[in-house]
């Protein structure tokens, strides 16, 4: 008997990620776990419920092997990993959200991001926004994506300090880097923040950096050696005060849905008519279609494997 459902879980994990080929061996005691994924979703969990309550609720990521299920912003991460709340070049902020989870893909790619930010001059490392919940999923507030364990948020502040108390992680905010609505840059911007976002554009990891309009303008007027990391970085609405990683699919996980690619180019000339939109609005769409209210996400609008990983009710 444990024989059979040792191969059902080991044939459950081969089919979410692809194939054969692609997929380590798991360990005895994942492949034992994995069977919570075989029975549909886990006891009592009810398909109905808006899924951010669900994943809101939990506490801890999933006993399971680490797969991201689903897209960035319709999906879920088991056996996700919590970043420590702080390491010798990075601190996790706004520990009461208890976001700082991610697929391990994402966590090394922060601590070896910090590693390079802590070589530039005035940085320490970085501190570190919003990842993921414990297993994904919508958020009760704020983001749209972050539900894959492959998205993180990284401060514009230049951390002084990396000893921060949890009450000073809690009030301390970080600072906007924006001027004339998104148009340009201010004075706190410098080279090191440059070079820090491209530190981890050049990540092979990375899928996509998102920056505001004139941030981006920035840099592609600051860079005069190899452009063809400016590709990932792309101009969007916010973040100013912070700038969004977010990670490929880890090799051979077919249930995880990548972003289509960036387009061809080093996308400067997009981000410059950002910037002229912003300058010289141009007049609104008279037969434009009003906005649909957006419908919650329920459990039962995400991939079968979420129902799966939520704790028993």
């Amino acid at each position: 008997m444990v024989k059979r459902l040792l191969s059902f879980a080991l044939l459950f994990a081969l089919a979410a990620c692809g194939e054969s080929g692609d997929v380590p061996t798991p360990s005895a005691s994942a492949r034992v776990q994995s069977i919570a994924f075989s029975g549909g979703p886990a006891p009592g969990v009810d398909l109905n419920q808006t899924a951010k309550f669900a994943f809101g609720a939990e506490k801890t990521g999933s006993p399971h092997p680490s797969f991201a299920f689903g897209s960035y912003a319709k999906g879920c991460v088991s056996g996700a990993e919590q970043l420590a709340e702080t390491g010798p070049t990075w601190q996790a902020m706004r520990l009461s959200r208890n976001r700082n989870w991610g697929h391990p893909e994402l966590v090394d790619f922060l601590k070896t991001l910090s590693a390079k930010a802590a070589r530039q001059p005035g940085w320490e490392g970085i501190y570190i926004g919003d990842m993921s919940q414990p297993r994904g999923g919508p958020m009760l507030t704020g983001h749209a994506s972050h539900q894959m364990g492959l998205d993180a948020d990284i401060w514009m502040l230049p951390p002084k300090r990396l000893d921060l108390s949890v009450a000073e992680r809690e009030s301390i905010s970080s600072i906007s880097m924006r001027r004339a609505n998104g148009a340009y840059t201010n004075s706190n911007w410098t080279p090191q923040h440059m070079e820090v976002i491209k530190a981890a554009a050049k990540d092979p990891r990375t899928a996509r950096i998102f920056v505001f309009p004139g941030a981006k303008v920035a840099i592609c007027n600051a860079e005069k050696g190899d452009r063809s990391w400016l590709r990932k970085v792309r101009p969007w609405w916010g973040h100013h005060y912070h700038f969004h990683v977010r990670l490929s699919c880890p090799a051979g996980m077919s249930g995880c849905v990548n972003q289509d690619p960036p387009p061809a180019g080093d996308g400067c000339d997009d981000a410059q008519q950002w910037v002229n939109n912003i300058i010289n609005p141009p007049p609104p769409d008279p037969n434009a279609p009003k906005p649909k209210p957006r419908r919650l996400i329920q459990v039962a609008d995400l991939p079968q494997q979420c129902a799966a990983i939520l704790s028993p009710r």
